[in-house]
């Protein structure tokens, strides 16, 4: 694949299965930028990253591997068009880390307000592992590594983002080049995607908390899980007038349903804002958005699942598209760091200004 196109880096980390969170955050996003055929997408299995805090448990990343490359292609992803590698297997990854991290003060890191609030989830307080605490360094290491422009997250990734452009200014600046790229965040296009909640009504969806919807759940699990989602609790009989803003069925409908839905599975109002309407003002139950919200998560999730289908049972072909994609990924990355080590200097056997200067 020529260069031409402009770069797309992306990932996750292989610690369970995706969910709607992940779909709505970034993964329909790349699917959608990697089917105009503008970009080059590499996609990223974040092992490293996944050990910052399951290092006493790497079982727990082995088994997701081929797990979550499953769930690319399920996705959408097309291996053809895009290259899926393992961060792990790249050297760049370890090199330019600590490059950058000599361009990072500890207390910009203290101040990320993403790497406060995985903190605090994860009540690490002063026990916080070095490798996690790194984390936005890392993370620039993945994107300039490849010189991707473009960056698909969720709105909480948006302060990792800032960092990782603040080293690449740095960089830059310090070395008196142009080499690395500044990388800038594609957004959901729906505000609702941003940051999905979870179905217990948590700000987060996360696999840690338990609350999510999987990209691999079947029919029956995700009617099971729809029909048992937090709502209103304000709105405990029919007639009561509801909140639609914080309620975690009509985030989801605002995140996945269509006119054409609206019109197909609740033929009573033409849009969903009509719906909406009805419930603050009452006499609309909560069973009833259930159900529309399920009819709208069975279609969406239908074609996930027919893809999973077709691929499940190849693990070999899954493992061919990692390593096929990690080659690519080295070749590309090796040529970064090449650059990197020239502007600082350190490219000792191979500069002739070196070598003229202090060898002949």
């Amino acid at each position: 694949m020529a260069n031409e196109k402009e770069i797309i880096l992306t990932g996750d980390r292989p610690t369970g299965s995706l969910h709607l969170g992940h779909y709505v955050g970034s993964l329909r996003k790349r699917v959608e930028m990697q089917n105009t055929g503008k970009y080059l997408p590499f996609i990223m299995i974040a092992d490293l990253q996944a050990l910052t805090d399951n290092a006493e448990n790497p079982e727990k990343i082995r088994e997701s591997i081929l797990g979550i490359t499953l769930d690319y292609l399920a996705a959408g992803l097309d291996p053809e068009k895009c290259n899926i590698f393992v961060q792990s297997h790249i050297p760049a990854l370890y090199e330019l880390p600590m490059y950058y991290s000599n361009l990072v003060t500890m207390s910009r890191l203290e101040r990320n307000p993403t790497i406060k609030n995985e903190i605090k989830m994860r009540g690490f307080e002063r026990s916080i592992p070095v490798g996690f605490m790194t984390y936005p360094i890392s993370q620039a290491a993945d994107i300039t590594a490849f010189k991707a422009k473009y960056v698909p997250v969720g709105e909480d990734q948006l302060p990792m983002l800032e960092q990782a452009r603040e080293i690449v200014s740095s960089f830059n600046r310090i070395y008196k080049c142009e080499i690395l790229v500044e990388p800038q965040a594609v957004l959901p296009d729906n505000e609702s995607c941003n940051r999905l909640v979870g179905i217990d009504g948590n700000a987060k969806m996360s696999k840690s908390l338990g609350n999510c919807i999987y990209l691999k759940d079947d029919e029956k699990t995700l009617k099971e899980k729809v029909m048992s989602m937090y709502t209103d609790p304000t709105h405990i009989n029919v007639s009561d007038p509801g909140h639609t803003e914080g309620n975690p069925v009509f985030i989801y409908l605002d995140a996945f349903c269509t006119d054409e839905m609206i019109q197909e599975y609740a033929p009573d109002y033409k849009t969903l804002e009509e719906m909406k309407e009805h419930y603050r003002r009452g006499g609309l139950g909560d069973m009833k958005c259930k159900k529309l919200l399920n009819s709208v998560m069975q279609e969406t999730l239908k074609p996930i699942r027919e893809r999973r289908a077709q691929f499940e049972g190849d693990r070999q072909y899954l493992l061919d598209i990692l390593k096929k994609g990690t080659e690519r990924a080295v070749e590309i990355s090796n040529k970064t760091v090449a650059e990197v080590r020239a502007a600082i200097g350190i490219d000792y056997f191979t500069d002739s200004t070196f070598l003229d200067k202090f060898v002949k």
